[in-house]
């Protein structure tokens, strides 16, 4: 089964392992709406497969299937800690309090960019866009409904703002994935993704500010609204002091501390307060750290929002973090990923052409594997090698990877994160693209930054000798 003297693919040989990977994700996500993982273990087979033929014996193939793995496996162990942080900020009403203030910003008389904050307050806390838009979205749906506010435009301020939150919360998966993927830290990621993604924000938010001043009226019923802020106070018991915990992890990020010992310091903080507001006992905590906090109070939109959390709900990300990585060793090993982009970088030679080759393969792989997860693995798994042989940080990398890959997902309707938007708000793909102006921006605001020099970093002597150690380089 395995030549004597293995060779690199052929970009003919690499070309058919991933039409098979692409075709088989096609099909199992849009055809039969299954999750991405099998469909990823389908490739990592065709890839195994591809490396017996052009010589490769098991044991190699099974040694790349394992290196790659252990290039993520901080980024799993973050994972972990992070399914645990959501489950403690539930139980101990961190994420309910960052729900409830961020209620009280929305205003009638300025509803589209209220709708943008609200969202973003909510996905920052809570780390998704897709539990943001399923539950404040629907919310907020029904509100620009009864103001006469065109639903395409409300639906992308929704978009918008649960994206934004999406991109940038260290509870997000794809905050997670990106780094892992390019080969550096989330708090660094965030931290080099701030300027890019204030820009874009702004934009949204002058855009939303000028257009919703056509609308609104300031009799407006939200009973939507208080229905979600009765249901929090139900549960909860809500203060300003359970903010403390989020500033823990900003301070930590500030000031450089790594991720691991950070979100630590987020959860204690949090379980300390868990008995203080919410009479949570040990046992709640270990529970909830596990499993995740359930809420079950009858009302579909409340329970929606507030059930997350826990070691567990980080499993979906953590097994496709793996299986993801088996397939990137594989090809990386074989070749087969250094030959496709060698054809790729032949047209773009300087750095900021690297951030643009990631960016259209980012949407490529939105369109042709429709799955957000994806479409920031598998790019960040076939550039890493050539940011870090030029020199430059792997920051740079994880941004473009969720400059284009993360945010571009909603504006396609045939991906899964379209497909559930639409279903959600009860608006089509089609009606709302044009409305997401976070998600439409970010991707040409990275771009413009890359080719002014200011999207571009480098790394250090020190940092280059700590990646090769690492196994990286």
């Amino acid at each position: 089964m395995a030549r004597s003297e293995p060779r690199k693919a052929t970009l003919t040989e690499a070309f058919i392992t991933f039409a098979i990977l692409i075709v088989v994700m096609a099909v199992g996500i849009i055809r039969f709406e299954v999750d991405p993982h099998i469909p990823m273990f389908c490739g990592v087979i065709a890839a195994a497969v591809m490396g017996l033929f052009i010589g490769y014996k098991w044991e190699a193939l099974e040694r790349a299937m394992i290196k790659g793995i252990t290039q993520a496996l901080q980024s799993v162990i973050i994972l972990a800690i992070i399914g645990v942080l959501i489950g403690v900020w539930m139980v101990s009403g961190v994420v309910p309090s960052m729900i409830h203030y961020g209620l009280n910003i929305l205003s009638p008389k300025i509803f589209l960019p209220a709708a943008l904050l609200i969202c973003s307050i909510t996905s920052l806390a809570t780390g998704t866009s897709w539990g943001t838009a399923g539950t404040m979205g629907v919310a907020l749906i029904g509100i620009a409904h009864g103001l006469g506010i065109p639903l395409e435009i409300a639906a992308g301020a929704i978009i918008s703002g649960a994206y934004f939150g999406d991109k940038m919360s260290p509870l997000s998966d794809t905050t997670n994935l990106a780094p892992a993927m390019a080969g550096t830290d989330v708090f660094t990621h965030v931290k080099f993704m701030m300027p890019s993604t204030a820009i874009a924000y702004a934009v949204s938010l002058a855009v939303f500010g000028i257009v919703g001043s056509r609308y609104g009226s300031s009799g407006a019923s939200l009973e939507s609204v208080k229905l979600i802020q009765d249901g929090i106070l139900a549960q909860f018991k809500v203060s300003p002091l359970l903010l403390i915990p989020p500033i823990i992890v900003i301070a930590a990020i500030a000031r450089k501390m790594p991720a691991i010992p950070g979100i630590t310091l987020g959860i204690l903080s949090a379980a300390v307060m868990a008995p203080l507001f919410q009479q949570a006992t040990l046992g709640d905590l270990f529970a909830c750290a596990f499993d995740g906090y359930v809420s079950d109070t009858g009302t579909a939109v409340i329970d929606e929002l507030l059930t997350k959390g826990g070691l567990m709900g980080m499993m979906f990300s953590i097994s496709l973090t793996i299986i993801a990585m088996m397939f990137g060793g594989i090809v990386e090993e074989t070749g087969q990923l250094e030959v496709i982009v060698n054809k790729i970088m032949g047209a773009f030679r300087s750095a900021a052409g690297l951030v643009f080759a990631t960016e259209l393969t980012c949407i490529f792989s939105n369109m042709t594997m429709p799955e957000q997860y994806i479409s920031v693995v598998i790019p960040g798994r076939m550039y890493a090698k050539t940011y870090q042989e030029k020199g430059i940080h792997p920051k740079t990398l994880s941004n473009a990877l969720e400059g284009a890959g993360t945010v571009t997902s909603a504006l396609i309707p045939w991906n899964t994160c379209g497909v559930f938007l639409t279903a959600a708000l009860g608006v089509a793909t089609a009606q709302y693209w044009k409305w997401c102006v976070f998600n439409l921006s970010m991707p040409l605001v990275v771009l413009a930054m890359a080719f002014m020099g200011k999207g571009i970093a480098y790394m250090t002597e020190e940092e280059r000798q700590t990646l090769a150690e690492m196994g990286r380089v």
